[in-house]
């Protein structure tokens, strides 16, 4: 055990040989946040690294966790770090601390390069302080840095002590100080880089109420502090003096309330001290723009409107009008070269396009200008500009309908009618492209009405010369195609009867629909959603209505379909009407001597539609086969002939069991089948009578008895 206690002591003096610069009070000492601790326990390698003590006053020891030290004495924490290690080790007394080095931890905010929190050696001033944090930017307020130390705050000039060097003005830093530098309020509100010496010149105030504010046409406008010894000369010299552009006569000085002006020109040619005027605290100088003056004269050209340098320009003798256009800088992107107008003096107006000349001379020379004359050059018009006021109509076409952006548009003699279209961005999905409606104007103030055909056009290849000719003042008109008849049965207003197809029937869409003569009697078909499965495709009626090919004609379109022969199917044109009736009901249909009748004991008698190629059996088939009380033995057929009818019998039941085909009746359009009903035969009335005639006589005979 002595042993033990002596290699400890002498561990101890060991340790204080090697840190000379530790204080003989360091066992009382208590330690603060910040401070640097050793563990010394031999042959435990994880407690060689220093300890720092953080900002809530803790070490974290490995496997033990956080340990509170902070404001105890380095006896106290030996025995505290001895009582956690002893769960861990089994041999602690060799265990010892120390306090390796005094620390401060400082928080340093605000207008520095690189703010935040920093640990500094113990004895470290607010400068070094202000060096662990990069320095201090420009624009740093040096006269109202603070410190923050447990929610107090003291306020201190810096800028004093760099300015005498005089360290009892700077506060001493604690462990946990915090300080926080301003920015200059003559920064503004904004971040940006500036030159402190600048600053300096174009102001100097940081006190608003007396501050003297130089603001207009100087170089560096400011606020600048006052001093009774200041006069405006001063002022204007400290703002950076003032622009070319001053209007140096009409200085508007106010001092307190009052406006006065001052004329600096009339200052600097006499020197009289009397025109200056009183500056004081809170004075506002403000220097206006020179206004140019008017120039006006008999020799004087006047250019306007959209060009680089609009003004007066002096007339001298053979300036020509492409001279003077040059002098004021040459057109703008955005002027209407093509519509320049010169306003002579004697208040007539000469057009020029100034755009054709320079393509080749085709606009004419350039008018000659004279003394007095205004040239004109517009503003080239936005295709999006709403006001219409700008193109005068004798200037536009009117584009309407369906097209993307309709409205007026400038015309020019080399445009086309295809130039427009793509000038308004061309028609819309919808349009009725094959009539497009013109109105051209003439020359007695009627307008002629021009339809022409863009799909035609299109696909023929043809050349502009086909063109219509367009001119100013013109309306173009492009209908739209209707939609859905169905279900939009509005639109048909705006389709004319002389571009449309009628279809009704045994149809999908019954309707009226857009039609052009390039298509067929299948298109239109398809359009309305094609026949239904009640149509009868072999007895589909056309109603021509073109003015050369008037009538009705019949289509089988089922021949159609069975054959393929296009020959079959009709020629259709607008205006035309289309029915397919309903197969079901061909007696509404169709005459007597194009159909069969059926009569008497079937399921579905009436009348039904007959060719060549069918037979009894087949009719009988059509009407859903003879009832339960049919007499078939006795089927009456009625042909129809050009003469006289003539009636024949048949036995189904016979032709059942022979099968002989040979006996089969032959039918023709127009004639009668009848199937009578058992009932009806000889032997089944004599069958009754005869039983009539036993019931009788039984009943007699039993009265008899009786």
């Amino acid at each position: 055990m002595i042993i033990k206690k002596f290699k400890s002591c002498l561990l101890l003096i060991l340790f204080f040989l090697v840190q000379p610069d530790l204080p003989a009070y360091t066992l009382d000492y208590k330690i603060h946040n910040g401070d640097l601790l050793q563990i010394s326990l031999p042959g435990e390698q994880t407690l060689k690294t220093p300890f720092q003590v953080d900002r809530q006053g803790r070490i974290i020891l490995p496997e033990a966790g956080a340990l509170q030290v902070a404001g105890l004495s380095i006896k106290e924490i030996t025995s505290l770090v001895s009582s956690k290690l002893d769960k861990l080790f089994v041999d602690i007394e060799n265990l010892n601390v120390y306090l390796l080095k005094k620390q401060l931890i400082i928080s340093v905010r605000g207008y520095v390069v690189q703010p935040g929190e920093f640990t500094l050696q113990s004895d470290a001033s607010i400068q070094l302080a202000i060096y662990a944090a990069g320095g201090l930017r420009a624009g740093a307020q040096l006269d109202r840095i603070q410190l923050i130390r447990d929610k107090n705050t003291t306020v201190f000039n810096y800028k004093q002590y760099l300015d005498s060097g005089d360290r009892t003005l700077l506060p001493e830093l604690k462990s946990m100080d915090a300080l926080f530098i301003p920015a200059s309020p003559m920064t503004g509100n904004v971040e940006v880089e500036f030159n402190p010496a600048e600053m300096a010149n174009a102001g100097d105030s940081a006190n608003n109420s007396d501050a003297i504010k130089v603001f207009g046409e100087v170089n560096r406008p400011g606020s600048f502090a006052y001093r009774e010894s200041m006069d405006i000369v001063d002022l204007l010299m400290g703002s950076g003096g003032v622009t070319r552009y001053a209007g140096v006569e009409q200085i508007r000085v106010i001092t307190r309330g009052r406006p006065a002006l001052f004329n600096l020109r009339e200052y600097l040619d006499t020197g009289d001290q009397k025109h200056l005027p009183k500056i004081t605290a809170g004075a506002t100088v403000f220097v206006p723009k020179q206004q140019e003056e008017i120039k006006s004269g008999a020799h004087m050209v006047y250019v306007m409107g959209e060009v680089a340098k609009p003004g007066a320009y002096e007339s001298k003798n053979g300036a020509t009008f492409m001279d003077i256009l040059a002098n004021a800088g040459g057109p703008t992107r955005f002027a209407e070269s093509r519509q320049i107008r010169i306003i002579k003096a004697d208040t007539s107006i000469v057009a020029f396009d100034l755009s054709a000349y320079t393509e080749g001379g085709r606009g004419g020379k350039p008018p000659a200008i004279s003394p007095g004359d205004a040239i004109f050059v517009p503003e080239k018009t936005d295709m999006n500009e709403k006001s219409w006021l700008k193109v005068t109509p004798n200037r536009a076409v009117r584009v309407i309908g369906a097209v993307i952006r309709p409205g007026r548009i400038e015309w020019s003699d080399e445009m086309s009618l295809l130039d427009l279209l793509a000038h308004v961005g061309g028609p819309t999905p919808r349009a009725d492209t094959s009539n497009i409606e013109i109105v051209i104007p003439q020359k007695n103030g009627a307008g002629e009405v021009y339809n022409f055909d863009l799909n035609a056009f299109l696909k023929q290849g043809q050349s502009d010369q086909n063109l219509p000719a367009i001119k100013a003042g013109s309306t173009i008109m492009i209908q739209e195609l209707p939609q859905d008849p169905s279900n939009n049965k509005s639109q048909w207003v705006r389709q004319s009867s002389e571009k449309s197809i009628y279809i009704f029937g045994q149809v999908g869409a019954p309707g009226r629909y857009m039609f052009s003569n390039e298509m067929n009697f299948l298109d239109i078909l398809s359009a309305a959603d094609g026949p239904t499965d009640q149509a009868d495709l072999r007895n589909i009626r056309i109603n021509h209505r073109d003015s050369k090919n008037k009538g009705v004609s019949k289509l089988d379109l089922a021949l159609y379909f069975e054959t393929g022969d296009d020959s079959l199917l009709p020629i259709v044109k607008t205006g035309d009407a289309i029915y397919i009736p309903e197969k079901n009901r061909i007696w509404l249909d169709q005459s007597k001597e194009s159909t069969v009748r059926v009569l008497g004991a079937v399921n579905k008698p009436g009348r039904y539609r007959f060719d060549d190629t069918m037979t009894l059996l087949d009719l009988l088939a059509e009407a859903g086969g003879t009832v339960e009380d049919a007499y078939i033995e006795n089927i009456t057929v009625v042909n129809l002939s050009c003469c006289k009818d003539q009636a024949r019998s048949f036995d189904l039941g016979e032709f059942s069991r022979s099968a002989a085909f040979n006996y089969l009746p032959v039918l023709r359009a127009g004639d009668t089948v009848y199937i009578p009903y058992r009932s009806e035969s000889a032997y089944e009335k004599f069958r009754n009578g005869l039983t009539d005639v036993i019931q009788v006589v039984a009943l007699g005979a039993l009265i008899g008895l009786l």
